[in-house]
């Protein structure tokens, strides 16, 4: 398995993991997130590819076939009365394909994003976890992760 940055040609790829996880959430919350439907269009991913201030990588096996990705984006806290100047980096997405979970993959991704986050000079690495997905909340937490904040609904 080999860790790059994700291409034009990965999008149809990544875009059936990305409907594999909006599924998932789609079952947990089906109040808010559309079956049959994913976070980002192929255009979109195309911007995102290319956009300076996000990163996208792809774990893909030794034919290209990609197995999972991490989205992410820096994030710069300069220019706040209240927050201590800081850069992070935000996992705004990262997934491994059903038919490869087991195989340390994600471990794998998560590394490595977390290895780019210290040569960027990054604070900290940061994310979201919908309740309901205990599977991503106990990786995330055996990666070494901790809730920062919790972020609370009232629904009407």
């Amino acid at each position: 398995m080999q860790i790059r940055n994700a291409e034009k040609k990965d999008a149809q790829q990544i875009l059936n993991l990305l409907s594999q996880v909006l599924e998932l959430h789609a079952a947990i919350r089906p109040d808010l997130f559309i079956s049959g439907t994913t976070k980002y269009t192929e255009d979109e991913l195309n911007r995102i590819f290319t956009d300076p201030s996000r990163r996208t990588y792809v774990a893909v096996d030794e034919n290209d076939v990609v197995l999972g990705y991490a989205f992410c984006e820096i994030k710069e806290y300069l220019r706040f009365n209240n927050i201590v100047p800081h850069t992070e980096l935000y996992i705004d997405d990262l997934c491994v394909d059903s038919s490869a979970r087991g195989q340390q993959i994600g471990k794998q991704l998560f590394q490595f994003v977390q290895e780019t986050a210290r040569q960027m000079g990054c604070y900290e690495i940061t994310l979201n976890v919908w309740t309901g997905n205990d599977g991503a909340k106990a990786f995330y937490e055996k990666m070494g992760m901790h809730p920062q904040s919790t972020h609370m609904e009232l629904i009407l």
